[in-house]
């Protein structure tokens, strides 16, 4: 018994890295989600809406970048 006990741990710690690399791809990809919608919503705002808002269109991708921050 113990021996198999030992088996099925050595085969959770092989299999760690890959669901590392899932977990993190799947952050990435919810992060480019989250900058790609936030850009295009922006985007069809014009000038004087995102001027309401206290916002330059030069500030677009740089506060696309700081939501997609945000996502864990």
């Amino acid at each position: 018994m113990a021996f198999a006990s030992d088996i099925r741990r050595i085969e959770a710690n092989i299999a760690a890295p890959f669901y590392a690399a899932y977990a993190s791809l799947k952050v990435a990809l919810a992060r480019r989600a989250v900058y790609k919608r936030t850009v295009a919503e922006l985007n069809t705002l014009n000038d004087r809406e995102l001027s309401d808002l206290g916002l330059h269109r030069s500030m677009i991708k740089g506060l696309a970048r700081e939501e997609a921050a945000k996502i864990h």
